[in-house]
């Protein structure tokens, strides 16, 4: 049993993972590499404007961490400033990597979630519970945080995180108790549980924030990640009951 997990997490994952890195490579990569320019040149205006601000003697002043005028040209900027992959195969490579890594865990939550509920190990279940994951961690979760392409300001980190599991952890209590809950009561208790997160509210930023991103391209962006990540949740789900289906078939027809 814990080989066939194993490998059904592992194999399934790595399928769903791969087809969705090329998917990610027209999808929301450009957008990303788009609102990057915006960025870039948003860091350069901040650093041109704080040339022109009157100092003090001894007075500080602030250098941008992405800025390579004052760290001695590029070279100096790889051993100061934050490392980051090189556009093209470097990057292409690393993003690829993770969203695999991403998919063998989704892999592995839809396995031990249907193990414990005793459920049918076939692709329907597992689309199933697919789409509840991605309810759960994907559109529940942008209904107060959505997915920021690079040049927008966002809340502290850490509380939106902290925003974030409650948000999914609510979501997904809510659904296994209107989905799988016979009683009237606790169905009805699903209600303010899903809730509960959205009114208490995700953090954000006060005030007004300019930013010099297009509103169509960070909407898109938006768009783009929901339906990615979707397409990831599904797949994996199709690949987890397809996989642990066909294993279950080898082992039936090995003899005794």
């Amino acid at each position: 049993m814990i080989s066939r997990v194993l490998a059904t997490g592992l194999l399934a994952g790595l399928v769903a993972g791969l087809c969705v890195a090329v998917l990610q490579t027209v999808t929301t990569t450009p957008l990303i590499l788009q609102a990057e320019v915006f960025e870039k040149a948003d860091e350069q205006n901040a650093h041109g404007a704080s040339l022109h601000v009157g100092r003090q003697p001894g007075e500080a002043r602030l250098i941008l961490v992405h800025s390579i005028e004052h760290h001695g040209g590029a070279a100096a900027a790889g051993e100061e400033g934050e490392w980051e992959p090189q556009n093209g195969l470097e990057r292409t490579l690393y993003a690829s990597t993770a969203t695999v890594a991403t998919a063998i865990g989704f892999a592995f939550l839809l396995l031990a979630g249907m193990l414990v509920a005793g459920d049918r190990l076939d692709e329907r279940n597992a689309i199933g519970w697919a789409a509840a994951g991605f309810v759960a961690t994907g559109l529940a979760p942008c209904a107060g945080l959505s997915p920021d392409v690079p040049g927008l300001l966002a809340a502290d980190l850490a509380s939106r995180q902290q925003w974030w599991i409650a948000t999914a952890a609510a979501t997904a209590v809510a659904l296994w108790l209107f989905v799988r809950s016979d009683n009237t009561g606790l169905r009805l208790l699903a209600v303010p549980i899903v809730l509960a997160p959205h009114v208490w509210g995700a953090p954000q930023l006060a005030g007004e924030h300019a930013s010099s991103v297009p509103a169509h391209l960070a909407a898109q962006f938006v768009a783009m990640s929901l339906a990615v990540q979707a397409t990831l949740w599904l797949l994996t789900g199709f690949f987890v009951g397809f996989v642990w289906r066909r294993m279950g078939a080898v082992h039936d027809t090995q003899p005794a």
